[in-house]
């Protein structure tokens, strides 16, 4: 496969059960063969969007002593800001280069979780930030509710399957910022070879070139939606819990040509992550002899922690 597949979520949505299996049949396909696809029929107008690139752009203007009061010790860099180059790929050393926020979740209905995610962190500064921010998180998990019940039903499994676990999950928005590129990188690049930890990430801002995803021939190629849709892929939880039938799928942001190191490039993903207790332990449907287990037993939250540490994120 040497293009990304697009597909349209309204069909899904539609009352036409040819319509709703096509779908179901064909981000199946997408997520098996490359583990990408592009997506029209979401739930983020056009409006939300500008609005939302408004305001990431208004408090990455922000004199950097303004964004480090926002940059929180202690919690992994779960909410608010995280500075330039502080991340980096797994097995790797140097920094990316980019800086970003996130936005948590909003818990409803629970206590306890609400005591256990950090708060998010409120802007003073920019008066609409974290309302278009709120808005545009509620968007996005909407959007991959539906995404999973999809894949739910590809994986032969009662449609509403993740619905309980995604349900107050410990999901982020994450706008990103790679600044204009001032020197010859030494090794970095803006988002170095990875693949997500998550279920499914949502990714606003793949409208220009950058992205780029490893195809199963070990080529590079480059992942480009239009401007009405999300690109959505699948990451490491959604692997190992369907026994790598779904495929997360290895991808980077390359830098521009040296033409266009001058220019900021932003994007904004959104991690779908289930509560902590989801067991991903290899679903039984996908293991036979042909297909024989290939991860060991652990939980959504074990395996988050785990990848922390590796990403430098938090310390052992």
């Amino acid at each position: 496969m040497d293009t990304i597949p697009s597909v349209d979520l309204s069909d899904f949505l539609s009352k036409d059960p040819v319509k709703k299996e096509q779908f179901v049949n064909d981000l199946g396909k997408a997520f098996e063969e490359i583990g990408f696809v592009a997506l029209s029929g979401h739930f983020l107008s056009e409006s939300l969007i500008e609005s939302l690139y408004a305001e990431i752009k208004k408090f990455f203007a922000l004199p950097q002593e303004v964004k480090d009061k926002y940059e929180i010790e202690g919690i992994g860099g779960q909410r608010g800001y995280t500075s330039f180059g502080k991340e980096h790929a797994k097995g790797r050393k140097v920094g990316d280069l980019k800086e970003f926020w996130h936005f948590g979740q909003y818990v409803q209905n629970n206590p306890t979780l609400l005591e256990e995610y950090p708060a998010n962190v409120t802007v003073t500064e920019l008066p609409d930030f974290n309302q278009v921010g709120k808005e545009t998180y509620k968007m996005l998990e909407k959007t991959a509710q539906y995404v999973l019940r999809a894949l739910a039903l590809h994986l032969h499994l009662e449609e509403t399957y993740f619905d309980e676990y995604i349900y107050n999950g410990n999901s982020i928005l994450r706008p990103i910022h790679y600044p204009p590129i001032t020197e010859e990188p030494k090794n970095a690049i803006r988002a170095a070879a990875h693949g997500d930890i998550n279920l499914i990430t949502l990714l606003m801002g793949a409208h220009g070139r950058g992205l780029q995803v490893m195809n199963h021939k070990g080529e590079w190629i480059d992942a480009i939606a239009s401007k009405d849709q999300l690109m959505i892929n699948v990451g490491d939880m959604l692997s190992r819990l369907s026994n790598n039938k779904l495929k997360s799928t290895i991808h980077q942001v390359v830098n521009p040509p040296r033409e266009l190191w001058g220019s900021s490039r932003y994007s904004i993903p959104f991690f779908m992550h289930p509560i902590g207790e989801m067991s991903l332990n290899c679903l039984e449907n996908c293991i036979d002899k042909e297909h024989p287990k290939l991860f060991t037993d652990i939980t959504a939250g074990e395996f988050l922690n785990e990848r922390l540490i590796e990403l430098g994120l938090i310390k052992k």
